[in-house]
């Protein structure tokens, strides 16, 4: 099972800043301008994610054209040259991602943190923190790879995010709040700090009351669906952001919105951050359609790796769904 630096990966001017977290060590702090990654440790590493995303995003053809990689359509991007084993791990955790390009660059992916048994949070909501810092790090990891992240109503009323890319290297995607009702305040960090466009999907009742709050260029109307229970169909929203460029999309919760993106069938991927303390009657994490055969289960291909004391899930979930 790979071990994950947790190192933040870095431009030139970020290095790591050990800070002690059990037996392990993490690195999310920014450093004086002097400092720089190795050559081919975590750091050198997350900036070759950044560029190839960069490279995506200005629609260039997938290669490594001056970068220590192969590309093969078939296989993908491959590392060139002499890696630690931290980088060559946060390479194949990535890697799916990373190969997404051209054509096959519409793509969804989710990220859950919870315990042992399942949960986010404790019955009174303190959610402060159930995974390691390392699972942070690696969130703000996944923003800068995307192109929008995406949460809904409760995680932005409870947590008010910045859904920014602090912890990482990399550019703030846009943020997209799934927000049926218009719950969330207008005051939200989301909506007022200027660090990032953010879009607002919502029910077309209140389509003009969130145009009159953030302009219309910024909202998304579309109805709920009679057939999935009054939820909103996911779907239309995947539809409405890759219409306006946003390609690889990134669920970051909260708990029921990542649940809905799985049994509506929207989500390619799925990170699943297990940590290891048991909450007892918290707020559930993800909840799937119920199985009435083993047979008839949802049983994704998984791979593993650590990230400190918590062990990350990566589900391929459109192949289970295949």
């Amino acid at each position: 099972m790979p071990l994950l630096a947790c190192a933040s990966a870095s431009a030139p001017r970020w290095a790591p800043i050990a800070a002690s977290f059990g037996d392990r060590h993490l690195s999310a702090l920014p450093l004086p301008p002097h400092a720089s990654p190795s050559a081919h440790g975590v750091g050198a590493l997350w900036l070759l994610c950044v560029e190839i995303a960069a490279r995506r995003r200005r629609g260039e053809r997938a290669g490594g054209d001056g970068l220590p990689l192969a590309w093969s359509a078939a296989t993908g991007y491959a590392l060139e040259g002499a890696w630690d084993a931290e980088s060559q791990a946060l390479f194949s955790l990535f890697k799916p991602l990373l190969d997404r390009q051209g054509g096959d660059a519409r793509w969804v992916v989710g990220q859950l943190g919870q315990s042992l048994d399942g949960c986010i949070a404790t019955h009174n909501g303190d959610s402060f923190f159930v995974n390691g810092p390392e699972g942070l790090v690696h969130v703000h990891r996944l923003r800068a790879l995307c192109d929008a992240v995406i949460v809904g109503a409760g995680t932005a009323c409870l947590d008010n995010p910045q859904l920014t890319t602090r912890r990482a290297a990399g550019p703030n995607p846009t943020r997209v709040v799934i927000d049926p009702d218009l719950r969330v305040p207008a005051g939200a960090r989301v909506f007022t700090d200027g660090q990032a466009p953010t879009l607002l999907v919502c029910d077309p009742e209140h389509a003009q009351r969130a145009a009159a709050r953030l302009g219309g260029d910024r909202v998304i109307a579309i109805a709920r669906s009679s057939a999935l229970q009054g939820q909103m169909p996911l779907g239309e929203v995947v539809a409405a952001l890759h219409a306006r460029g946003l390609d690889l999309l990134f669920v970051e919760g909260g708990g029921v919105t990542v649940s809905q993106f799985v049994r509506q069938g929207c989500l390619d991927r799925l990170h699943l951050l297990v940590a290891p303390v048991m909450i007892g009657a918290g707020h559930p994490g993800l909840q799937v359609r119920r199985a009435d055969a083993m047979r008839e289960a949802l049983r994704p291909p998984a791979r593993t790796f650590a990230l400190g004391t918590d062990l990350l899930w990566d589900l391929d979930l459109r192949a289970a769904l295949a």
